[in-house]
């Protein structure tokens, strides 16, 4: 695979930021663009969860500077994180900014973006395939089904204000919601969803380090959701699908063959 050139057409005293999904996990599902820009840039300013093999796939030399956050400990503030593409990128440097998953979702890409415009610095995003979209696919539980789901919802489980935000209507009957960051709100999840009207006994899926060889699926009614996440010590990178496209495949056949004699009724 080639290593892409430095592009043209641009003033030679400013750089380009390049922000690139690293995607699930698993560096095979790299887009071929996010390779070429890892294998050719100077700097790569990476999440901590950007899985090692990736990183290793950086031209030798290349500076890597981590800006790795967690719920309770960030690195650099997200306006730290802003200043140094800004400021790399003003000084000359062609700068890839990681992001797990996709730059545009909960990535805070968008921040980037603007912050890199408001000061005439180039920008380029460059897609990477969601973690919601490889963590599902991994799991061999689709997102949307004939069957099941014709509607999915993705959330952040990690936001301000959790029991202020409205999220009816999000979960139940043809509906799928993925939540991002919810490991550490589980509880607060199952029993919001629950106080929304949707039942106890929904399907859920936990997908932890989904597309590595560490991943884990586990499964649960929604009513027990928290006890599983503390139970097994799930970790993040972790994902909660829920709704009836989790279930067990013989489970979902005996779904299936209930709703049909319901019909009959």
């Amino acid at each position: 695979m080639e290593a892409t050139p430095p592009p043209s057409g641009r003033k030679a005293s400013t750089g380009k930021v390049y922000l690139v999904g690293a995607g699930p996990g698993d560096p095979d599902l790299l887009t071929l663009r996010a390779a070429r820009l890892l294998m050719s840039a100077g700097l790569i300013v990476h999440d901590g969860l950007v899985d090692p093999a990736i990183l290793a796939m950086a031209r030798p030399g290349a500076r890597m500077v981590s800006v790795a956050k967690s719920r309770s400990r960030h690195t650099m503030k997200q306006e730290e994180i802003n200043a140094l593409l800004v400021r790399e990128a003003l000084a000359g440097n062609d700068v890839v900014r990681l992001k797990g998953g996709d730059p545009f979702v909960f990535g805070r890409g968008g921040e980037e973006a603007e912050a890199c415009r408001a000061a005439d610095v180039p920008v380029e995003v460059v897609p990477g395939i969601s973690s919601a979209l490889g963590a599902a696919a991994a799991a061999q539980i689709p997102l949307t089904h004939r069957d099941h789901a014709s509607i999915v919802s993705f959330v952040a489980g990690q936001c301000k204000g959790l029991s202020d935000q409205d999220w009816s209507g999000l979960a139940g009957k043809g509906r799928t919601l993925v939540i991002f960051m919810g490991l550490a709100t589980s509880a607060q999840i199952s029993e919001k969803l629950m106080a929304d009207g949707l039942a106890p006994d929904v399907p859920v899926a936990v997908i932890e380090n989904a597309t590595r060889s560490q991943m884990r699926v586990l499964r649960a009614p929604l009513a027990g959701l928290a006890n599983l996440v503390e139970g097994e010590k799930v970790k993040s990178p972790a994902l909660i699908v829920i709704g009836n496209v989790t279930a067990e495949p013989d489970n979902t056949i005996r779904a299936l063959a209930t709703e049909a004699l319901e019909a009959q009724k």
